[in-house]
């Protein structure tokens, strides 16, 4: 997804001339086009993120629009402090940008990952998060997010766009795949890990029940904000199975729960696949940590194709 925003930021930079970029000394063979278009109003910050939110906080009180970039763990735990106190009180247009989100960095460890990110970010007044599904999406989050008047955080992560297969167009909550019945339950997924599921969804034999899917793309969820379509899904379900590669805390499924309980609109059964931290000690790929997580696209499908059995036969 770096190139999509790269490609968007660039078109920003010729539409917007009150919009500057920092980064944290990251972005090396992918931001270059971004810094030819900005000259000066690209600003290497070096490797001190909290003083690049304070001095991002600062640009925007004078008029302008930055974006601060860096890896997601590096942009959200290091300055948080910054993040809250700079930015988010103040209620200022500062985006967030953070590249590879949850176990996107492997090998390289608990430091480079972001299992916590958006959680501990919502908690933060006047903030709001944006988890493209598809590097399709980039593009248009780039432009809502330029419009915003106020903090928010763009969570980036590595595009698992199904072969030929084309997204619909970019809305905060999307129907990507239309299930057929058969108690199949209603995915509700943040995150690129969706098209991996679709893709094995795809996969899987004929006569398996196809859940409907659902990308979430916005946090946190108000009220308002859950489509009629969804509740419908979901009501004929009876079966809320929610996706994230984050903890449970904060996270879609903790949000999702609450809001439709207070509802009245609980489904009666309830499942959610998150991040677990490293239950075997180890750290390797994101491949690895997802199959010791249960978010590994191939255990999800026949998941969800077991809750459906199961489901048909009571």
């Amino acid at each position: 997804m770096r190139d999509a925003l790269c490609a968007g930021l660039v078109a920003l930079a010729a539409a917007d001339p009150a919009f500057v970029f920092l980064t944290g000394d990251l972005g090396y063979k992918a931001l270059e086009p971004l810094r030819e278009a900005l000259g000066e109003r690209f600003v290497n910050a070096g490797v001190a993120e909290q003083n690049m939110v304070s001095v991002a906080a600062g640009l925007a009180r004078t008029g302008l629009r930055p974006w601060a970039y860096s890896i997601a763990p590096f942009l959200y735990a290091r300055p948080y402090e910054q993040i809250r106190n700079d930015v988010c009180i103040h209620d200022l247009p500062v985006v967030l940008a953070g590249n590879g989100g949850g176990y996107a960095y492997g090998v390289m460890g608990s430091t480079h990952h972001a299992l916590e990110d958006y959680g501990a970010l919502l908690c933060l007044p006047n903030l709001r998060a944006h988890v493209p599904a598809f590097a399709e999406d980039v593009g248009p989050l780039v432009r809502r997010l330029a419009a915003s008047e106020h903090p928010a955080y763009l969570r980036l992560g590595r595009s698992e766009t199904p072969a030929n297969w084309a997204p619909p167009p970019y809305a905060p909550w999307r129907r990507l795949l239309r299930g057929g019945g058969g108690g199949a339950p209603t995915v509700a997924a943040a995150g690129p890990l969706v098209g991996g599921l679709l893709s094995a969804l795809g996969n899987a034999p004929d006569a398996s029940p196809r859940p409907d899917v659902w990308a979430v793309c916005e946090l946190p969820v108000e009220a308002g904000d859950i489509p009629d379509a969804f509740l419908e899904d979901l009501d004929a379900s009876g079966h809320l199975f929610v996706v994230e590669e984050h903890a449970a805390q904060g996270g879609l499924g903790q949000m999702l729960a609450h809001r439709l309980l207070a509802a009245g609109r609980a489904p009666a059964r309830f499942t959610h696949r998150h991040a677990l931290g490293y239950p075997s000690g180890r750290y390797g790929s994101q491949a690895f940590h997802r199959r010791e997580c249960g978010l590994d696209a191939a255990g999800l499908a026949a998941e969800l194709a077991a809750a459906a059995t199961s489901a048909a036969g009571t």
